[in-house]
């Protein structure tokens, strides 16, 4: 094979590679996905292409040294006379395939200390949340929205009913038949998901409660450790309104597979009508309970019924 050949046979190798892992996925994870989601946020963009400069990177080298492997083999064979070179020692050779790997490296290392430093940097947040990992269950805290502090907006946050009743040994109950509309979605969602605005930088600070938890949503680009006594922070800003599923990434005991995570993005002006109504609701006073009925004074006794103690009489002495 004559290097024009292998030219034209690694880049006819590398498109393909390229353009089945590349373009797999548009939006959604889905069956058969090869590559990872382009993501709902600003920033899932980032990761996206990363990986995709990765896997390239990674199917060159591939190609390269398979290619020379099965090359040696096949046209350099013993049985067509070939003969083993004497050298064991070239400077050139050497410096290259040393500083060839080195520049990758370094080129990698750069886009993704990059991409990690641009998503830790929650610097002019719009909105901050707080998310407390449990076994087994989330538990979000509505910090504030917009620079104004929110108070009293947080729930729990848990594996939806009719997942956990299918879910028990002997229920007999059929796990295609738990949907929402046409969607599958058993153990998949929640009780009460996160409700968050799309066009809007989202801080989150995220800690655990128990033991180490992960809170992961592919379509936000990034997943970060819920560990006890310790917070991390990123953020996201999604762009369109929707439904985004995720799970723990964590092992993190018997049930981790049943803390699903389901975040809901709404418009701004629907988002600010559903934290109105959050807030209504945690700012109207509990039901007093009726006041028990106060008991009956103690009548006080006739004279009759009084003991009277009879003096001491005292001997003298």
């Amino acid at each position: 094979m004559t290097s024009g050949g292998i030219r034209r046979s690694f880049m006819a190798a590398a498109s393909f590679v390229l353009a089945s892992f590349g373009s797999v996925v548009q939006a959604a994870p889905g069956p058969w996905q090869l590559n990872m989601e382009r993501g709902a946020s600003t920033w899932s963009d980032v990761p996206y292409h990363l990986n995709n400069i990765s896997l390239g990177v990674c199917v060159v080298i591939g190609i390269l040294v398979f290619g020379a492997m099965f090359i040696a083999m096949f046209r350099f064979r013993k049985s067509r006379g070939a003969v083993a070179e004497k050298w064991s020692h070239n400077t050139k050779l050497e410096i290259v395939w040393t500083t060839v790997p080195v520049i990758i490296l370094v080129v990698l290392a750069y886009l993704a200390t990059g991409g990690l430093t641009s998503w830790a940097n929650t610097t002019g947040s719009q909105m901050t949340v707080k998310v407390t990992g449990y076994q087994w269950k989330w538990r979000y805290d509505y910090v504030s929205y917009l620079g104004k502090p929110i108070d009293k907006v947080g729930f729990m946050s848990k594996l939806d009913t009719q997942s956990d009743q299918t879910r028990q040994l002997g229920s007999g109950m059929d796990p295609y038949a738990v949907k929402v509309g046409d969607e599958n979605t058993y153990l998949l969602n929640v009780d009460k998901p996160l409700v968050v605005p799309v066009d809007t930088k989202i801080r989150f600070v995220i800690t655990g409660g128990d033991v180490i938890h992960s809170w992961w949503v592919p379509a936000l680009g990034w997943k970060l450790d819920a560990i006890p006594g310790i917070v991390n922070a990123a953020w996201t800003n999604i762009k369109t309104p929707g439904t985004y599923r995720g799970q723990c990434a964590e092992l993190c005991g018997q049930d981790h597979g049943f803390m699903p995570i389901v975040v809901v993005a709404k418009s701004k002006a629907d988002f600010a009508k559903w934290l109105a109504e959050q807030e209504a609701t945690s700012a109207a006073p509990a039901a007093t309970p009726a006041a028990a009925p106060a008991p009956a004074s103690t009548a006080a006794a006739p004279a009759s019924a009084q003991v009277v103690t009879p003096p001491v009489n005292r001997a003298q002495g």
